[in-house]
């Protein structure tokens, strides 16, 4: 399995079968390197239903027939835009022909601003624990430090983590080591910074502090073989 960083929060996974995209933020996100128009995805993970983070997922979806999986009241909301999509919840687990979807909990928010300025309530934001092949990611969303991803850290054998450090909407780089020693992956990769101005923060750095396995900042297009 193959997982690669695509800036901000844009997370690709092959599987060797199957090709996912989790936030395919893309179009207005400077720091992506894919292209809406011929990314390839059999399903699409959403976390949550901010914008910088649904982003691409109707004009992906329908061009490629991807399944979108997303917290209930998102992917209902979803679904009546004309493409197939499957809701979950908190705590709900399930196994797909691509692997293993599970949401955990976020802290956060979660809603949708629509073209005419409405805005759509998400339902409860959450992170992604993605097993195949017998390795787990863990997609931590966007979210505040909790004490619970201690819990996900001791009940899951995580390969690669991907964590927010950018601050201001998100746990910021000092509660951001902290999550990376509860969740105990081999590998913690930050996530959702330097994309705006509120957001900037040192990658590098944040990185080499990392005390818990090991910490990489991943350049736009990187990937880690798992």
């Amino acid at each position: 399995m193959k997982v690669s960083y695509h800036g901000h929060s844009v997370v690709k996974v092959e599987t060797g079968k199957h090709t996912l995209l989790i936030d395919p933020f893309i179009t207005g996100n400077e720091a992506c390197d894919l292209d809406p128009n011929t990314v390839e995805a059999d399903a699409i993970l959403l976390t949550h239903a901010h914008n910088d983070h649904v982003g691409d997922t109707l004009e992906i979806a329908k061009r490629t027939g991807a399944l979108v999986v997303a917290p209930n009241e998102l992917a209902v909301y979803l679904g009546t835009k004309g493409i197939e999509t499957h809701p979950m919840h908190i705590g709900g687990s399930r196994e797909f022909d691509f692997g293993k979807v599970k949401f955990t909990q976020a802290f956060h928010g979660s809603s949708y601003t629509d073209n005419d300025g409405s805005i759509i309530y998400g339902g409860m934001p959450g992170g992604i624990l993605f097993t195949a092949n017998g390795k787990t990611i863990y997609h931590v969303g966007d979210t505040a430090l909790f004490t619970d991803l201690k819990m996900y850290g001791e009940m899951n054998d995580i390969e690669v983590a991907f964590i927010p450090i950018g601050d201001n909407f998100t746990m910021g780089p000092e509660d951001a080591l902290i999550a990376a020693d509860w969740i105990n992956a081999k590998v913690s990769v930050p996530v959702h910074y330097n994309t705006f101005p509120v957001i900037e923060q040192d990658a590098d750095a944040w990185a080499s502090k990392v005390k818990t396995g090991e910490g990489r900042a991943l350049k736009v297009g990187e990937s880690i073989e798992l």
